[in-house]
């Protein structure tokens, strides 16, 4: 029985989130015992966890991450708290829109002196979501696995003080090729750490909770509806959607009603430019939702207008539902969909999106193609689990 520790942040509703859930809704219990770390015991994915894993007991100095500054030094945190201060200054010279990223990594370099061990040693331990300094600093392991999400090649962090931390790791596991092709022309010395692991989805599932009875305002809506299903935040180019279907409206298309399932810090800044554009009646933030799958279902098109995405979990999952998919031409998106296959690709631009919405809104036997395509795709993959436990 191998002693296995997997570590995240908490349980918000995220993609994240949601292939972790998937991951250990599906895991081998016979043969391993799994401790789960969560910083913070907090998200409504929480009640969904399996009882299998045991989930360790919350420790306030790392909860401190999902607290604000002026909170974590209220709770007696004060020199983490005046150690995320620092970071935060360290990070505003950094003009980028994901400056983020290293306040981050400076947030953790500089806290991590006054953050508790972990006790117990591991025969793996695994780190689910960047940063990864707890368990490359704070636990004992004879094996480490770090997962990457994202497109690293698109963000700013700083590279030195990554090194550091993903050479104490003997894998890297990427959600997808190009994810791993992307991440080694940042790193490439670190080629021979990293391998290919699909987020897992659990088709049955997905088509199971798409029946779930939610209020839904898509269910009377007889307009063009279209779905997309991402955190408000820049990478998910949210804004470029808006902006998009402000073309659209201008042509002519009053029909077509676009909705956003999910949250985040872009909110205020979104509603804005929704008004400012006068698309009030046309593009709708739904907010929140634990189970996005029955506004899918209910969707005419899905689309995923990111700039950038490791493997956006919600794509396969709108293709599991057998909808037809438009997804911008991020650096990773030949490893989502078969161009005119089971989905199309357009330009990373706002006209782009406009352009192949406005194609998809007049071609039916298109959105009907790709559709089929998707229904006959068997997109189960357990069997990917497979090489973790190889690794392990």
């Amino acid at each position: 029985m191998k002693r296995i520790l997997i570590s995240s942040f908490d349980m918000e509703v995220g993609g994240v989130e949601r292939s972790l859930l998937s991951m250990l809704s599906n895991f081998d219990y016979e043969n391993h015992e799994v401790d789960l770390m969560l910083y913070s015991h907090t998200g409504d994915f929480m009640k969904l966890l399996p009882p299998q894993p045991k989930l360790l007991k919350e420790l306030p100095a790392y909860k401190t991450f999902r607290l604000s500054i002026g909170e974590t030094i209220k709770k007696g945190n004060l020199l983490i708290g005046l150690s995320r201060l620092f970071s935060k200054l360290k990070a505003t010279r950094d003009r980028s829109m994901e400056s983020g990223y290293k306040q981050m990594q400076y947030m953790w370099k500089y806290s991590l002196q006054f953050l508790p061990k972990h006790d117990k040693e591991y025969d793996v331990a695994i780190s689910y979501l960047w940063p990864h300094y707890f368990v490359a600093s704070k636990v004992q392991a004879k094996k480490k696995i770090a997962w990457i999400h994202t497109d690293y090649s698109t963000v700013e962090t700083d590279i030195a003080l990554d090194l550091q931390m993903w050479n104490s790791f003997h894998y890297i596991v990427a959600v997808s090729e190009e994810c791993r092709n992307a991440f080694l022309v940042k790193y490439p010395t670190l080629c021979k750490k990293v391998i290919v692991l699909e987020n897992i989805t659990s088709p049955g599932l997905v088509k199971e909770l798409s029946k779930e009875k939610v209020e839904n305002p898509l269910v009377d809506d007889n307009r063009f509806k279209i779905v997309t299903v991402a955190r408000l935040s820049h990478a998910k180019g949210i804004d470029n959607a808006i902006k998009a279907l402000k073309i659209l409206k201008a042509k002519g298309y009053e029909d077509i009603a676009w909705y956003i399932v999910g949250y985040g810090g872009d909110e205020a800044k979104l509603r804005n430019l929704i008004k400012s554009h006068g698309l009030e009646d046309h593009f709708i933030l739904l907010g929140k939702k634990i189970n996005p799958y029955p506004f899918i279902k209910e969707a005419d098109l899905y689309v995923q207008p990111s700039r950038y995405e490791g493997k956006a979990v919600t794509v396969g999952e709108a293709q599991i539902l057998g909808k037809p998919v438009l997804i911008t031409n991020y650096p990773t998106a030949r490893s989502q969909i078969q161009d005119a296959v089971d989905g199309l690709i357009c330009d990373l631009s706002i006209e782009g999106l406009a352009d192949s919405i406005e194609l998809l809104y007049h071609n039916p036997q298109l959105r009907n193609r790709l559709s089929q395509n998707c229904q006959v795709t068997d997109y189960d993959n357990l069997s990917e689990l497979d090489k973790l436990y190889q690794l392990i």
